[in-house]
């Protein structure tokens, strides 16, 4: 059976010594009541739950996967009492408002405690995040009536959340959905349509389901404009609060998946079910993007639990698995061959998802941290620089960061040779997994694009150079000792800074080649951003005893030398323009030889 020993001591490095996370707390009075100790308290508690109770449903999760009978969704054995004692435990409220019976917890802390859950049991966390998600819109754009009617209920586990957007017809561009919803006199409206790839749109998990669907009512604006945000509770709320009628949406059937089996995933009809509208008509887009934006980052947490969780299993078995003899001679000759681990290949390939998962965890903080000043933060100069800090990093944690965690994953696999490619140890679910991470909440091309066309051009890469700006500024107060990672630091600024303007220049001329440069850009600034965070790791290790602290610098020479040059590729397929790629035509696509 697979394993997993949730890092906590790494998760405490990050916390304490990189971001000195009590330090930024005390300083926020909204977060004063937070220190080390408690949050190291709720980490070892979610580590508890994470070992003992999510990973032990993972695989039979999986083989069992959901059902769909009769127009019901039932989820795998297990995952109810799961849900139940995850929700007993406050787990869903954790980064909620207090006042509607959350803990406060900031979000810098609460990616660690999501990175155990989806390290253990990805199918598991989706169900309970899709609320979260429902409620932070809500919290933001709900009118007082509907907070105090349904954040509660959402946060205690009782009822779950799910945000409908798909279509058919309309995934990336939601301005061409065709969901309709007409007023009643009441106020209400009844909405009419269908959405596809509805995570958690049906389950047997909680007494009620509030779905928040975008639709559009008569005479709205053409496009993304005229989009609106509705509540469309699977069974109506009395005004005692109690549960009434059955709506009328329904699960029409679930995907069957390559991955993820255990989450429903359901194509949900919306036959004139009675809706409410959230916010101001014609201004639901903005409200769902609250949802998505956390969505995003915790897409990327994702990446980084199955990363870390691959590189456990991987590391474990090439430390048992006896294969030949290192080419130095026997290092075990009491043994009938040596472990796989003195082969360099098996070290090459844990090593890079060792590297990745240190720099993940801190990128997912650090991301977190900018949003707790969002949130938080009393200062309009810190929030408005934060808010351009999240625009900026959202599209590079989600796709970034799932990017690299599958290729970490993919290296774990290998690991295993043919027993990476058998179910029992574990690896090809992990893949099967985390594939989707790269796929939902806006495919990684598309988050490209969103960071090279609406992040950078639009603004004429003013949230870039903010960030160059502090990037540059840390790197010059590094000791005179830790001139290896400042100097590379400061290289990469400058690199991707004149890479930015080469593109910033390009695209006035050629509307064609920012699409193109999308992915390349979003890695280049990927890879800027890894080493950013190894030169705070770097700091916070340096010169501390012990074998934890020197791994830490050895690792980040590591990255150094066999990671970071790969944005030298990068930089130069930009550099190549995109007359290559738009040069074919349509027909050479599909022609037959």
């Amino acid at each position: 059976m697979p394993i997993y020993h949730a890092p906590l001591a790494d998760m405490r490095f990050i916390l304490n010594d990189v971001f000195q996370a009590e330090q930024f707390w005390s300083a926020n009075e909204k977060l004063a009541h937070l220190d080390a100790a408690t949050a190291e308290a709720i980490l070892e508690e979610m580590a508890k739950f994470a070992q003992n109770v999510t990973l032990e449903i993972n695989r039979s999760g999986d083989e069992e996967g959901a059902h769909f009978q009769d127009g019901k969704v039932t989820t795998p054995a297990g995952f109810k009492e799961a849900f139940k004692q995850y929700a007993s435990g406050g787990w869903i409220g954790l980064g909620a408002d207090e006042e509607w019976g959350g803990q406060g917890m900031p979000k810098m802390l609460t990616v660690l405690a999501d990175e155990m859950l989806f390290a253990t049991n990805p199918s598991f966390m989706l169900y309970p995040l899709l609320s979260v998600g429902a409620g932070m819109a809500l919290s933001s754009y709900a009118s007082q009536e509907q907070k105090e009617t349904y954040l509660p209920k959402i946060y205690s586990g009782e009822w779950s959340g799910t945000m409908c957007l798909t279509e058919p017809h309309a995934g990336t561009d939601l301005g061409i959905i065709k969901t309709k919803a007409e007023p009643n006199a009441d106020g209400s409206f009844n909405i009419t349509g269908t959405k596809i790839f509805i995570t958690g749109g049906d389950h047997d998990l909680a007494d009620n389901i509030i779905h928040l669907v975008l639709a559009k009512t008569p005479n709205a604006p053409a496009g993304s404009r005229g989009i609106s945000l509705f509540i469309v509770p699977k069974y109506l709320v009395n005004a005692d609060g109690s549960l009434g009628e059955r709506n009328a949406v329904s699960a029409g059937s679930i995907e069957h998946k390559m991955g993820i089996k255990a989450s429903a995933t359901c194509v949900m009809n919306f036959d004139g079910a009675k809706g409410f509208l959230v916010g101001k008509e014609n201004e639901g887009l903005a409200a769902m993007f609250v949802m998505m934006n956390y969505e995003r980052l915790s897409m990327g947490i994702q990446g980084l639990g199955a990363s870390e969780f691959a590189y456990q299993n991987a590391a474990q078995y090439a430390t048992d698995r006896l294969q030949g003899r290192a080419v130095t001679g026997a290092q075990s000759p009491e043994k009938p061959a040596d472990s796989i681990l003195v082969h360099g290949d098996v070290r090459r390939m844990l090593l890079n998802a060792r590297a990745n998962n240190e720099a993940s965890r801190a990128f997912a903080v650090y991301v977190g941290q900018q949003l707790d000043i969002t949130k938080f933060s009393t200062d309009p100069e810190a929030v408005a620089k934060a808010n351009n800090r999240v625009a900026l990093l959202t599209p590079i944690a989600k796709a970034f960061l799932t990017d690299t965690a599958f290729q970490a994953c993919l290296d774990a696999q290998m690991c295993f040779g043919g027993h990476g490619y058998i179910r029992e140890w574990g690896m090809e679910q992990c893949v099967r997994d985390l594939r989707i991470a790269q796929i939902y909440e806006g495919t990684n091309g598309v988050q490209a694009q969103d960071l090279i066309g609406r992040k950078t051009i639009k603004c004429e890469g003013r949230y870039l150079a903010e960030y160059l700006e502090d990037i540059r500024d840390f790197a010059n107060g590094l000791d005179p000792e830790l001139n290896f990672i400042k100097d590379v630091t400061l290289d990469v600024a400058t690199e991707v800074e004149m890479i930015t303007q080469f593109i910033l220049e390009r695209a006035q001329e050629n509307p064609e080649f920012a699409n193109s440069a999308a992915v390349d850009y979003l890695h280049a600034v990927g890879l800027l951003s890894f080493t950013y965070m190894y030169a705070r790791i770097a700091k916070a290790a340096f010169a501390k005893p012990g074998e934890f602290y020197q791994n830490k610098l050895a690792l980040t020479h590591y990255f150094i030398q066999r990671v970071l040059p790969d944005i030298n590729a990068r930089i130069s397929k930009i550099k190549a323009g995109s007359e290559i790629i738009s040069g074919f035509s349509e027909q050479y696509f599909t022609a037959q030889s």
